[in-house]
C-alpha cells in the first residue's frame, strides 16, 4: 500500500533553488545540534504560496519555509511573523511545529526564511491512497478530530499565550471584507458579473463579529499531517496567515473546503476533497459539534460561508494574475480562472439564500 500520499518530496523545481552551501553554514552557526554534514535538500510539491523544503544533514531533519520568487503583495509572505507565531503557539497547541531559527539576511539564500521542526505524517487530499479502503467509522472519527482541533485552537487564551500582538480583532471582519474586495479589484483580469453585486452585499450586510480567537485562516484537511492509519492529527501546517480575529470567519473557512457528495460538480472540481466520501460528517454536524465544543452561538453562517468562497476566488485570482503576466511559471496556475469564476458564482448563490 502506498501510504505516504502527497508528502513525498520532489527534486527542487526550476527557479526555486537557492545557495545550499550558504544555508548549511548558517544552520551550523545558529541551530543547536546541527551536525554540519552534507546538506540534502528536496522540495514538498504541494501548496501554491510559500515554498517548503525538506532539509537533511545526516540523521538531522528539518523543514524550511521561504517566500516564492518574484514581486509579492505588500505584507504577504512574512517569514518572521509566521516564525514568531509558531514560537508562541507551539507550547499551548500540540499540533504546531516548533521553529528553530529565523533569518532575515537575504545574502544567505536570497530571501528571508525560517527553519522548523519536522513533524511526520501523511497528507490526505482528494482521495485516500491506492490500496487503502477507509471505513465510514474512520471517516467519521477523522471528521470529529478536525472539528475538535479547530475548537481547541479557538479556545486558547491568546493573551496568556503572548499572542495578543498578532492581530487586531476590533473591526476584523470589516477590514477583511473591504480588503478582499480591494484585492480583487487590483488583480482582476477577466470580467466576472457576480463581483459587483457581491461586493455591495458584503458591505451592506456586515454582521457584528462574535468575539476573538487565534484563527488559522486556512484550516483544511490537506494542511494537516495525519497518522499513517488516518486515526489522528499529527500536525497542522501553513500558519502564514494566522492571526487574532473572528473565530466564525475561521470556522466558515473550514466549512468552505468541507464539501459534501451532493454539492455542485463545478464546486467539487474547483475544490476537490476527500470529505465527499461516505462517513465524513456533513457541514451541519460540523457546525453543531463545533458549537457544542466551544459553547459559541453561530449566527450569520451563510454570510461567512459566502464570503469564504469569495475569498478563495480572490486568492486564486491573485495567483492567476501572476501567471498571466509572467511572474509565475507553474503550469498548475493556467486553469485557475475557471475556478475563480465557479467560486465567485457559488458565493453569489449562497448570498442569494440570505435574501430569500
Amino acid at each position: 500500500m502506498k501510504n505516504k500520499q502527497a508528502v513525498e518530496t520532489i527534486p527542487i523545481r526550476n527557479g526555486e533553488n537557492f545557495n545550499q552551501e550558504a544555508l548549511r553554514n548558517y544552520l551550523y552557526e545558529h541551530v543547536e545540534d546541527f551536525p554540519n554534514r552534507e546538506l540534502m535538500v528536496e522540495q514538498f510539491p504541494t501548496g501554491v504560496s510559500n515554498l517548503t523544503y525538506l532539509i537533511k544533514s545526516g540523521e538531522w531533519e528539518a523543514v524550511m519555509r521561504r517566500p516564492p520568487s518574484g514581486p509579492l503583495p505588500p505584507k504577504a509572505h512574512d517569514m518572521k511573523r509566521e516564525s514568531d507565531l509558531l514560537r508562541s503557539l507551539s507550547p499551548v497547541f500540540p499540533y504546531v511545529p516548533k521553529p528553530y531559527v529565523y533569518c532575515e539576511d537575504k545574502s544567505i539564500i536570497g530571501v528571508p526564511f525560517y527553519v522548523m521542526q519536522r513533524k511526520k505524517g501523511v497528507v490526505l487530499d482528494d482521495q485516500f491512497p491506492e490500496g487503502f479502503t477507509p471505513t465510514a467509522e474512520l471517516c467519521q472519527n477523522l471528521s470529529y478530530a478536525v472539528v475538535d482541533a479547530l475548537a481547541e485552537l479557538h479556545s486558547i487564551d491568546y493573551e496568556r499565550a503572548n499572542l495578543a500582538g498578532f492581530g487586531f480583532p476590533n473591526g476584523f471582519l470589516e477590514r477583511q471584507v473591504n480588503g478582499w474586495i480591494s484585492r480583487y479589484r487590483k488583480y482582476a483580469t477577466d470580467e466576472i458579473p457576480y463581483f459587483a453585486p457581491l461586493a455591495r452585499w458584503y458591505i451592506d450586510h456586515l454582521p457584528a463579529s462574535e468575539g476573538a480567537a487565534v484563527i488559522h485562516n486556512d484550516y483544511k484537511l490537506n494542511n494537516m499531517l495525519l497518522s499513517e492509519n488516518y486515526q489522528r492529527i499529527e500536525a497542522i501546517l501553513d500558519w502564514e496567515i494566522a492571526t487574532i480575529g473572528d473565530p466564525l470567519f475561521d470556522l466558515a473557512g473550514a466549512l468552505g473546503y468541507w464539501l459534501e457528495d451532493n454539492d455542485p460538480d463545478y464546486l467539487k472540481e474547483s475544490l476537490p476533497t476527500v470529505t465527499v466520501l461516505p462517513g465524513f460528517i456533513k457541514r451541519r454536524e460540523f457546525l453543531e459539534r463545533y458549537a457544542e465544543k466551544t459553547g459559541r452561538d453561530i449566527p450569520h453562517v451563510n454570510y461567512y460561508l459566502s464570503f469564504t468562497y469569495f475569498k478563495l476566488a480572490v486568492v486564486l485570482q491573485q495567483i492567476y494574475y501572476r501567471w498571466k503576466v509572467g511572474q509565475a511559471v507553474d503550469p498548475r496556475f493556467a486553469d485557475f480562472m475557471t475556478k475563480v469564476k465557479h467560486l465567485m458564482f457559488h458565493a453569489f448563490e449562497i448570498a442569494n439564500t440570505c435574501n430569500d
